[in-house]
């Protein structure tokens, strides 16, 4: 036995293993039991000689108590007395050597009429006690303690429901969902560990059945899932990162991160369901006030649309209305609860699983307006689309939705799973309906833009093909598929050309105008899809900057559409001559910042220079400042770099540091790569694996004579300086460069002239590949 808590921590860090044993170690539920055995190892044997004797009981409580300890956990503990015990000196000897050793602990010391009192005020509390189990001391007042809290419990819950159902809203909206997020809170999150202690205790209250396998299957999921994470971390986490879903999948049998990201996905949409199944079967969703007007009559049943009604606070199919005979009652129901926000019954999706036909190809006109108006219901259709999912009338709709249910992304820009980033870019898309002139096809093309993904194969092009088949089902005139098609298919390409082209250039604008058959509708909906999408993907993705750039290519493309003359690229403004002008003048570097519609400009200049873009990039980049675009330019014999940026973090540096850095970069005084390198490593540096960086070519750029370099590399401080100075000693003149930074990856898109040299690309190619490791 052990006899001093150091001796307890010594021997369950042995239990848990270094991770370079990866393989070796324990199956998660085996480590779990182990746990529970050594820390009650110490636990009994310490209260004993502690003197916890008569009157007085060591109780453990939430983990502990359900034998559900996971790595690194909290002991949640109980000593328990009669009041009389000398309980002060117990508790002393019991926390004191835990707290000295670092264990931690979530500890409490009361008598029986106190652990109830807090009990009928606090829910988690109260929650806590259900599990409640007892240790060591006198087994008496524990178990009075334990049958008292549950009895309290059962015979007080429903004046509860209201309050617990808040509880566990407010902890939904801080800690998000277990479904659809790409690093789950396996614990606090919707559909987590903590819901399932809230399903158990409402099943405890004999307010509802205890659930059943599924729910049973991903407790078990959850729980393994947190306890390989904090494994694996060595300390207490319960936020799932990609960077450790291969190791934790591996130790789970599973065959990679997205393998694990899909199961934990689908867990957690059931736990969700079922809880929120719960809370309004019991009412605990329903103001106290509106739950006693519903003892005093019966609900009422106010008419929605055809077939449907408000009843009471859930949205029900009318006493005549048959599923079987009519195609379009399954989208007017979701439409209504997605509009009204209320709920659609179980008992509704009951009857409507059992006869509701799928829609005959091609649908009739009426119920695929049934489906726009869904589609165009807003914030509502989030929770109708997944109430849907869980039953399988989704998938009656749309039977090509099971390849992106709960497919994890790809990169890191993405906060949502497929299916969930589909479903808010919809919701996003409602809000633009009033810009475009085929609001329907926007929802649409909302709604299956990344469909075609999960399918190894380039998503736009076989989301193309599946929105040409979807469109024709939902019987789509001809022209009007032909238009969702090509939404689908370019859904990309202007955030792709804004992002990464010369939106000056006539060559770039023609040639969207020529991918998009010059149809300014199609150019008007990728606009709205564009915006859609990009709200959807994650925070700092939709950005005024990318906004400006988007709408300017948009504005120049429609002009071409309608024959107008194009804008040519716009020269330096009165003040960025006149600073060019002053350096020829001078022949001292300088820096000119001012505002711009979003961000800021920061014009560099210097004299008889190719490197201007390289050391300036190197001095924004100390400065925090990222660089959004950037072009090089000849004035009065003067090289004039002028850059799009915005503060990382913080506020804009003062110019006059600019100015001093820039000379000394110039002059050759400061070591750009020495502190770039420095202030990666203050700031974290990298850590593990990254992808390797890829260059793509992209010709026919200015007639020929020029093309585009794309660097798609993780991203770092001082990337874009690092790789400028490749090219421009590789002899490289840089025309312009825009940068993208989407989440942590980088894609970097440089103009150069053509050089007819046999080896130029591969040579410039193999530098920028060095300087972007």
């Amino acid at each position: 036995m052990a006899d001093t808590a150091a001796d307890l921590v010594r021997a369950r860090d042995r239990l848990l293993g270094p991770r370079s044993a990866a393989a070796h170690r324990l199956p998660a539920a085996v480590l779990r039991e182990a746990l529970v055995d050594l820390h009650e190892l110490w636990l009994t044997g310490h209260a004993a000689r502690s003197g916890a004797g008569p009157g007085i009981a060591l109780l453990a409580v939430g983990g502990l108590g359900r034998r559900e300890l996971v790595p690194y956990a909290d002991l949640d503990l109980v000593l328990v007395h009669d009041g009389r015990a000398p309980v002060a000196a117990v508790a002393e000897r019991l926390w004191y050597p835990l707290w000295d050793a670092g264990v931690g602990l979530d500890h409490s010391v009361r008598t029986v009429g106190e652990a109830l009192d807090i009990a009928a005020a606090d829910p988690r509390t109260a929650l806590g006690l259900l599990d409640a189990r007892h240790l060591a001391g006198d087994a008496e007042i524990g178990e009075r303690l334990a049958s008292a809290a549950r009895e309290q419990w059962r015979t007080g819950v429903r004046k509860r429901l209201p309050e617990l159902a808040h509880s566990v809203r407010d902890r939904w909206s801080r800690a998000g969902e277990i479904a659809h997020r790409a690093e789950p809170d396996l614990k606090h999150g919707r559909g987590g560990l903590r819901d399932l202690g809230v399903l158990a205790a409402l099943a405890h209250a004999q307010l509802i059945d205890r659930p059943g396998g599924e729910v049973a299957d991903a407790h078990t999921l959850l729980l393994d899932t947190r306890t390989e994470l904090r494994r694996v971390a060595r300390r207490a986490r319960d936020v799932l990162r990609p960077q450790d879903g291969d190791e934790i999948a591996a130790l789970l049998g599973l065959t990679d991160r997205f393998a694990l990201a899909r199961a934990l996905s689908g867990a957690g949409r059931t736990v969700a369901y079922a809880l929120d199944v719960a809370l309004r079967s019991t009412g605990a969703a329903t103001p106290a006030r509106r739950v006693l007007s519903a003892l005093r009559r019966a609900p009422d049943r106010r008419p929605l649309d055809e077939g449907v009604v408000l009843h009471g606070t859930e949205v029900a199919l009318a006493r005549d209305a048959d599923p079987a005979k009519d195609p379009g009652l399954l989208l007017r129901v979701a439409a209504a609860a997605a509009r009204t926000g209320h709920p659609m019954a179980p008992g509704a999706l009951t009857r409507l699983g059992e006869s509701a036909p799928e829609p005959r190809a091609p649908w009739p006109a009426e119920v695929r307006q049934d489906l726009v108006a869904l589609l165009g219901a807003g914030e509502g259709l989030t929770d109708v689309v997944e109430a849907l999912d869980r039953t399988g009338l989704w998938a009656r709709l749309f039977p090509e939705w099971g390849a992106v249910r709960d497919l994890p992304p790809r990169d890191a820009a993405h906060v949502w799973t497929v299916d969930r980033h589909l479903v808010q870019t919809t919701v996003d898309a409602a809000r633009l309906v009033t810009s475009v002139a085929r609001p329907d096809l926007l929802l649409l093309g909302a709604l299956l833009h990344d469909l075609g993904k999960g399918r190894d194969r380039d998503h736009s092009v076989v989301g193309a093909a599946l929105a040409t088949s979807i469109g024709t089902r939902l019987g789509l005139p001809a022209p009007d598929v032909a238009t969702l098609t090509a939404v689908v298919r370019h859904h990309l390409l202007l955030p792709h050309t804004a992002t990464r082209r010369d939106i000056e250039s006539e060559t770039t604008v023609h040639r969207v105008v020529e991918t998009l058959d010059g149809d300014p509708l199609l150019l008007d909906l990728l606009h709205a899809l564009t915006e859609a999408d990009s709200l959807a993907t994650g925070p700092g993705v939709w950005t005024e900057w990318k906004a400006r750039l988007v709408a300017d290519l948009v504005a120049r493309c429609r002009t071409a559409m309608a024959g107008g003359p194009l804008p040519g690229p716009a020269p330096l403004d009165p003040a960025q001559s006149a600073l060019a002008e002053t350096t020829a003048r001078t022949g001292r570097p300088d820096v000119r910042m001012a505002p711009a519609e979003s961000g800021t400009t920061v014009t560099f200049a210097a004299r008889n220079l190719p490197g201007v873009l390289s050391r300036a990039a190197g001095v924004l980049a100390l400065n925090s400042l990222e660089v959004h675009a950037a072009t090089v330019s000849a004035h009065a014999g003067v090289a004039v770099g002028v850059f799009s940026v915005t503060p990382r973090f913080g506020s804009l540096p003062d110019p006059a540091l600019l100015r001093e850095q820039f000379g000394r970069a110039v002059s050759g005084s400061l070591p750009l790569a020495e502190k770039l390198a420095a202030k990666e490593r203050d700031y974290g540096g990298r850590v593990g694996a990254v992808p390797e960086p890829r260059v793509l070519w992209f010709d026919h750029e200015a007639g020929g004579a020029e093309v585009v370099l794309e660097l798609r590399a993780t991203d770092r401080i001082g990337l874009l300086h690092s790789v400028a100075d490749a090219l421009e000693r590789s002899g490289v003149d840089i025309r312009w460069a825009r940068v993208a930074t989407l989440g942590g990856a980088a894609v970097d898109s440089f103009c150069l002239p053509v050089d007819p040299a046999p080896g130029w690309r591969g040579a410039v190619e193999a530098a920028v590949l060095r300087a972007s490791r």
